[in-house]
């Protein structure tokens, strides 16, 4: 067995980012962004209003304190509009500042008297709520640098320069594997022996959770050919393999050995850790494969603390737990030689162990928002004494 930081290191030494796509901008969201982007156009691509009220050439104002109103302009109108000597056109937010005109002056600053404009702003200077043409960049200005994560903003900012595709790192292609004889799917009469499958719903709602959808979930019985051929159709179709079940030494966990007949490299089998102590990870070529253990608890352990961290290698994105440290409200004592990873009610600055820490119970998990810490070589943590803590998605 290794340990927990050696395995999290082997994986990050063995996993390479994803070729970078070219998405729509729809779908590139949380994306890393993998080239310069410079801007097509001028923004505004034209002097435009920044408020409703009226346009006016503000030297012309200054002589005479007294503007004709002839006109208006909307919001998408032609802006080849000309604005001549003493005079004053209605506009809109949005609309384009008609050629003679530089300023624009609030409507709820006016008074209109007999066809003419009495401007009441003491504040108003030259170019007032006057958007000018490329204030906010400039045609063949650089717009984003590469490796920026696009949020809501960027992609806003990209389709007002009318972008519509976009360079980006993907979100890896999933396969899920789930196997066993025991098996039965929700919706379906519990007959003897059985039981319900819950971990391929903890594994795509955890993987939706991170902006992933491109996911396929195979069943598979506890048997070597069987698993063999799946593995190897999900290899061809995926960027990432999750298998839950069969990862152990029993005489009927075969994931191990249908690595091996599928040429994929084994990187580690087994942590030194409770729970989820027979991780294997391994890979082919540029596909990632992970066995998961069976027991529910241990599947979402291993993916919160090793799947995402290999997730954030291949997208360039931060998915990995936020590390923080709390005092601990309880204590908790165990053997040397296993990292445990207990599940807690983190809140302030202080954090809880939770009950039902076995790992085929999920009722703990249901409420926790947290994964505590106690080092392999740790035997006892005292309430009041600090830990650390990863924080759950």
């Amino acid at each position: 067995m290794i340990s927990v930081k050696e395995a999290k290191n082997i994986i990050l030494e063995n996993i390479a980012p994803l070729e970078p796509k070219r998405l729509p901008l729809s779908e590139a969201l949380g994306r890393l962004l993998k080239e310069d982007i410079y801007s097509p156009i001028n923004m505004p691509p034209f002097n435009q209003s920044a408020v409703d009220g009226y346009a006016f050439c503000f030297d012309e104002w200054k002589k005479n304190n007294q503007l004709f109103i002839e006109g208006e302009i909307q919001a998408g109108s032609d802006s080849s509009t000309i604005i001549t000597n003493n005079k004053a056109i209605r506009i809109f937010t949005g609309a384009p500042v008609p050629l003679g005109a530089d300023t624009v002056v609030m409507q709820e600053k006016t008074i209109q008297k007999d066809g003419f404009l009495i401007i009441e702003d003491n504040n108003i200077q030259k170019g007032s709520n006057a958007r000018t043409e490329g204030s906010e960049i400039t045609k063949g200005s650089l717009a984003l640098e590469k490796e920026n994560i696009l949020n809501a903003g960027a992609v806003a900012f990209l389709a007002g320069m009318g972008i519509s595709e976009v360079l980006v790192t993907p979100n890896p292609s999933v396969s899920i594997i789930i196997t066993g004889n025991e098996l039965q799917q929700a919706g379906n009469d519990l007959t003897t022996g059985k039981i319900y499958e819950s971990n391929s719903f903890a594994l795509i709602a955890a993987l939706n959770k991170q902006q992933i959808f491109d996911i396929k979930v195979s069943y598979v019985n506890d048997v070597l050919d069987q698993l063999t051929n799946t593995l190897e159709k999900c290899i061809q179709q995926s960027d990432l393999i999750l298998i839950t079940g069969g990862v152990s030494v029993g005489d009927y966990d075969f994931v191990i050995r249908a690595s091996e007949n599928c040429s994929v490299k084994k990187l580690f089998h087994r942590i030194k850790q409770k729970p989820g102590k027979p991780l294997f990870f391994g890979k082919k070529e540029n596909k990632v494969i992970f066995g998961l253990p069976g027991n529910p608890a241990s599947v979402l352990t291993c993916f919160y603390e090793y799947v995402l961290l290999a997730i954030e290698k291949m997208t360039g994105q931060r998915h990995a737990l936020k590390n923080i440290s709390c005092t601990l409200t309880n204590e908790f004592r165990k053997p040397a030689g296993l990292t445990h990873f207990l599940k807690g009610w983190h809140e302030g600055n202080e954090v809880k162990m939770l009950q039902g820490q076995e790992s085929y119970k999920m009722s703990s998990f249901a409420r926790a928002n947290c994964l505590i810490v106690i080092e392999e070589e740790r035997t006892e943590v005292k309430a009041g004494e600090n830990i650390e803590v990863h924080l759950l998605p």
